[in-house]
């Protein structure tokens, strides 16, 4: 009890300058429960809509084998309609209908701008059936009657303005229709960003699939007290034998779970990594505190230990100190968490994935996780202060208040964090020189971790000279007062190498994901300024197929030399080894040849565009033994079989079309069925000499009408290239911000008690003539000199490990390395704002002391 009491007397005592701690843990601890709860409500959301839009059983075409040819041929696998009669015949069957469902659709407005999803979520028109009233329902006008009505989703309407009598051009590989809304249906459950269209019957089928009598799977609803899993019994005994997929509403539900958890998950894990970066950073910030609270209390605990405190008892209560920092820091964070949560939400909401706060989701789990790690990190965090306190001898009682540094433990500090440095540093290198990327994979995690750890240790030893030569260009030239901010800041290196460490490991990342970025652009322009011949490339938005009737606007455009046909063909391959896969033949036109320059190891690739020719690429060849002369069997789409001739083996020294195999467009032409053959996923085209400018005009206004498709030169393709990559980067590095924002409140706090063990010497140069701007000065210049320390080791260590992740991408293609001066500079300069910012309260503080109170302070 007395030991409880010690906890909370000097917990509250110090609640101020616990409270920086008590910040970062909250952060970390909120970033964690914050991505459980985002994560948990967005299951939450798709579960219910899955839920909500599975009928009791589901009738669908068997997938093909290896492949997903709705995307590829721009309509989805049908059914026949006279299935519907059929397995309306089933037992426990209350009724069934057929469906029409497509997701290769782009829908314009009259202004031809595309009213579909700007998140990743898909564009899905089809027929209104009795099965959508299970989530949504109409809250405005009428269903479609006929081909020139159509009915939008509430969302939609919303986002862009639609409303009833407004046209809409839905483009189909069909063609296009050109319909008038008649009503609006809003949605019962979350939609997470769909956009949704509906037809009548007829015309879904028409317009979508190309023909009347088709369905794209049946709907089945049970009878009463008759099982989803009977139900599907019984409807399998009857369809025996058909190429068909049964699924139960569960079965369904779980099936489009999967297609998004594994999205959810990634994102899950990423969130929670760098949550886990906060915490690691969060941790120099504790164990900083409490060193310096152990060492601020050495008198006190040395009479504690006079007056007959054991060792174990004075441990315990600087950790039960601990415990309630991690219970106060705990708490709040997994109520921020919530609260960042809904901020997510929003957020997704803005960028077009609506999630409701009504589907929030708080698992018992969540604060049960962020409690217990919030205690855990902060106990752990606060053991090494406490075992330096539980060793004060009473006779400290009566010495001035600070612990005397171990020398013999400066040493072994020293030697064990110069060997870990080393180790580190012998794993990036070997990693460098691995001639396979998992190999590689390996010794560069093993390198990034022990140069993390190795630095983190020999943090006291590299603050005594860094923090030096970096005086000598930032500090000297302000005088007495720059001197003193040197020597404040070499006064405790143990405490200034931890806290530039803090700072160190988010700008390490950073500036390794910099190195990594900038070098995968550069590799990427080289090998496009190396590769790619054609002058224009043309492709969807949105992963949509080149429509035919796009095709046809762009083989009319002037001053084009040739427009390149693109498609990939999935096909049952078998080489002269006997041993059979599934692999996807490119089959192009033979222009392909010049808008992508590819090496050959044997044969010539012109020949590969001949009849019944193909080509194979080196590594694939190698495997099979496959040699220039040798006939594959190939089954295409639609079961037919041929015999193709290798004519050539491609270099897969190659970013573009690596492994590639290539054959004649009209040669996949001869086997595949004309339903069953994929449209273009992509096209290329080159302009006659000297028109190039007319040419990109031509076909970005022969493409107008089809918003859809972006037409792009060489500069535009790498700028979008440099774009995507930049995005993701900004996306990293505003996660890395937490670290970066914990690591600042770790400068705050080290400066703020570090002010509070100096008042009386703060008191002392006040006396004798430092004004309080001069003593302000002092602080803001040694805080701006240990955040470039940090900023320093971080940059550097991060640029290592960048150089060595190119090295290793090198073996993938990326043969390029950049390392990004502007962003490093920047980043560094940046830092010693930090440094100021940091300073502002302490600095503050100091200058408002009172000089005599502060000579008298014990």
């Amino acid at each position: 009890m007395t030991v409880f009491k010690t906890s909370m007397r000097n917990f509250f005592a110090h609640k101020g300058r616990m409270a920086l701690s008590a910040v970062a843990v909250l952060l970390s601890v909120a970033f964690v429960s914050g991505t459980l709860v985002f994560t948990d409500t967005m299951n939450t959301t798709f579960d219910k809509l899955f839920a909500a839009t599975s009928s009791d059983v589901t009738v669908s075409p068997k997938a093909a084998k290896g492949g997903d040819e709705i995307s590829q041929t721009g309509k989805p696998e049908t059914l026949p309609a006279s299935l519907v009669e059929t397995v309306r015949k089933a037992d426990g069957v209350k009724s069934a209908e057929g469906a029409v469902s497509s997701m290769s659709v782009t829908v314009v407005d009259a202004d031809n701008k595309n009213v579909g999803a700007t998140s990743g979520a898909p564009t899905i028109a089809g027929n209104w059936t009795r099965n959508d009233l299970r989530s949504m329902e109409i809250t405005s006008g009428h269903a479609p009657r006929g081909p020139t009505e159509v009915m939008v989703d509430a969302d939609t309407a919303e986002k862009h303005h639609l409303a009833i009598g407004d046209e809409l051009r839905t483009i189909a590989v069909t063609g296009d229709l050109t319909a008038k809304i008649s009503g609006i249906a809003t949605f019962t459950v979350t939609n997470p960003g769909a956009a949704v269209v509906y037809f009548d019957t007829a015309t879904s089928q028409r317009e979508l699939l190309g023909g009347t009598g088709l369905f794209t799977h049946v709907n089945v609803t049970a009878e009463p007290g008759v099982s989803d899993d009977v139900l599907k019994r019984d409807v399998a005994a009857l369809l025996a034998g058909g190429p068909y997929k049964l699924q139960t509403q569960q079965e369904a539900a779980d099936a489009n779970r999967a297609d998004v958890g594994s999205f959810l998950d990634v994102m899950k894990y990423a969130m929670l990594g760098f949550a886990g970066i906060a915490f690691l950073v969060g941790i120099f910030l504790i164990v900083n505190t409490f060193s310096m609270l152990v060492a601020q209390r050495t008198r006190e605990i040395g009479l504690m230990r006079a007056l007959g405190s054991s060792r174990q008892q004075v441990n315990r209560s600087v950790l039960l100190e601990a415990v309630l920092l991690g219970i106060f820091g705990s708490v709040a964070g997994v109520a921020a968490g919530v609260g960042l949560a809904v901020g997510l939400m929003q957020i997704m909401s803005s960028v077009g994935m609506e999630l409701s706060t009504q589907d929030l989701t708080v698992k018992w789990t969540t604060p049960v996780v962020g409690l217990v790690l919030g205690i855990v990190v902060t106990v752990v965090s606060a053991y090494i202060p406490a075992r330096r306190a539980g060793k004060i001898s009473p006779m400290a009682a009566l010495r001035d208040a600070g612990t005397p540094s171990d020398g013999r433990a400066g040493l072994i500090r020293a030697i064990i964090g110069l060997v870990l440095t080393g180790a580190g540093a012998a794993a990036l290198l070997v990693s460098t020189r691995a001639e396979e990327a998992g190999e590689g994979s390996l010794f560069l995690g093993v390198g990034v971790v022990f140069t993390l750890i190795g630095f983190v240790v020999i943090g006291p030893l590299l603050a005594g000279g860094l923090i030096r030569v970096l005086s000598t260009f930032v500090l000297r030239m302000f005088g007495p007062v720059g001197r003193m901010a040197e020597r404040n800041a070499l006064r405790n290196p143990r405490r200034t190498g931890a806290t530039g460490a803090a700072l160190m490991i988010g700008l390490a990342l950073v500036a390794c994901l910099s190195v990594v970025g900038s070098s995968m652009v550069a590799s990427a322009t080289d090998e496009l300024d190396r590769s790619v011949g054609a002058d224009f490339i043309i492709q969807s938005s949105n992963g949509q197929p080149v429509m035919p009737q796009a095709q046809a606007a762009l083989e009319k455009a002037p001053d084009i030399e040739h427009v390149t046909e693109y498609k990939s063909v999935e096909i049952k391959l078998t080489a002269p080894d006997g041993r059979t896969d599934w692999e996807d033949i490119v089959a192009a036109d033979p222009t392909y040849a010049q808008d992508l320059r590819r090496e050959t190891t044997a044969g010539e690739l012109s020949a590969a565009y001949g009849k019944d020719a193909m080509s194979v690429g080196d590594a694939y060849a190698t495997e099979h033994g496959v040699k220039v002369g040798d006939e594959m069997s190939v089954v295409f789409p639609g079961g037919r079989t041929g015999k193709l001739k290798v004519a050539a083996i491609t270099s897969d020294d190659t970013n573009v079309d690596k492994g590639a195999m290539y054959t004649n467009i009209t040669t996949a032409e001869e086997y595949v069925p004309a339903d069953k053959m994929p449209k273009n996923m992509i096209m290329f085209a080159s302009a006659v000499d000297g028109k190039e400018k007319e040419a990109y005009a031509a076909l970005k206004d022969s493409l107008a009408a089809y918003p859809q498709y972006k037409v792009q030169n060489q500069t535009d393709f790498k700028q979008d290239l440099k774009d995507q990559i930049g995005q993701l980067l900004n996306i990293v590095y505003g996660l890395l911000a937490l670290a970066i924002i914990v690591a600042v409140l770790g400068v705050v706090n080290t400066l703020a008690l570090s002010v509070v063990e100096r008042t009386r010497e703060i008191g002392l140069l006040r006396a004798i003539g430092l004004s309080r701007r001069q003593l302000r000065r002092m602080i803001r210049l040694e805080s701006v000199v240990i955040a470039l320390f940090g900023a320093l080791l971080g940059l550097g260590l991060g640029m290592g490990w960048g150089t060595a992740a190119q090295k290793l991408l090198a073996l993938e293609g990326l043969g390029v390395l950049e390392i990004p001066w502007p962003t490093i500079l920047t980043v560094f300069v940046a830092s010693a704002f930090v440094g100021l910012f940091a300073a502002l309260v302490p600095a503050f503080r100091a200058g408002r002391m009172n000089v005599l109170n502060a000579i008298a302070t014990e």
